[in-house]
């Protein structure tokens, strides 16, 4: 059975994760950020093991915390392109990462970063600044907006319907969501082409004040 726990680590609404294995204990960190001692606390009361520590991407807000949760945890935080030193494993697209029973398989999805990756747990999406609930990561209105639509349509919305999404900040409605939601009711997964997504992009701030958005 896997655990899932979110945590409001601080910065602008930036959520960090705690997944685990109930069954072996172990656990994987997701994005500690601003509050790595809130995660560390919490695994170490409940008994988990912290296997694994992995940044979404590479900016500050979601970086800042790696070096205090490395000095407490003995575990280096992994990005894009490092490599697992007890494994061997290498964090690139399509990756498997053990974890007690389950497995972490990394998504690579540029377009906010070319760093920028999601962490796929059971029925579970961890999308970082990739896809929010009812939003979508900045980006350039060129190659980063085609990476970024090349991203969620290829690789997100390719996920069953009923994956649980948990984004790296608290910018929608809700504080978590699911590929079938997003996809019905998310403004830039409903544009028909990506000429459409990036007319929403240069647009938004029009969007969101006509349609009441925060």
């Amino acid at each position: 059975m896997m655990f899932v726990k979110q945590f409001r680590t601080g910065g602008d609404r930036n959520f960090g994760y705690l997944v685990a294995d109930e069954a072996t204990r172990k656990a994987v960190v997701i994005d500690p950020s601003f509050s790595p001692e809130l995660i560390v606390d919490f695994a170490r009361r409940h008994e988990y093991e912290v296997a694994y520590i992995f940044s979404t991407h590479d900016h500050y807000d979601h970086t800042n915390g790696n070096r205090a949760i490395e000095e407490q945890t003995g575990k280096r935080p992994l990005l894009f392109g490092h490599t697992e030193p007890e494994t061997g494993l290498v964090v690139r697209d399509g990756a498997r990462f053990p974890l007690g029973d389950l497995e972490i398989t990394i998504l690579h999805t540029p377009g906010h970063t070319s760093d920028a990756i999601c962490l796929y747990i059971g029925d579970t999406v961890f999308t970082g600044d990739t896809l929010f609930v009812g939003k979508v990561g900045g980006t350039d209105l060129g190659s980063g907006a085609e990476a970024e639509y090349a991203s969620l349509h290829g690789k997100l919305l390719a996920l069953p319907d009923d994956t649980r999404v948990f984004p790296g900040h608290d910018y929608g409605v809700a504080p978590e969501s699911t590929i079938a939601h997003e996809r019905d009711t998310n403004p830039f997964l409903t544009q028909p082409d990506f000429e459409s997504f990036v007319g929403l992009k240069r647009n938004w701030a029009a969007y969101k004040k006509e349609h009441g958005i925060a």
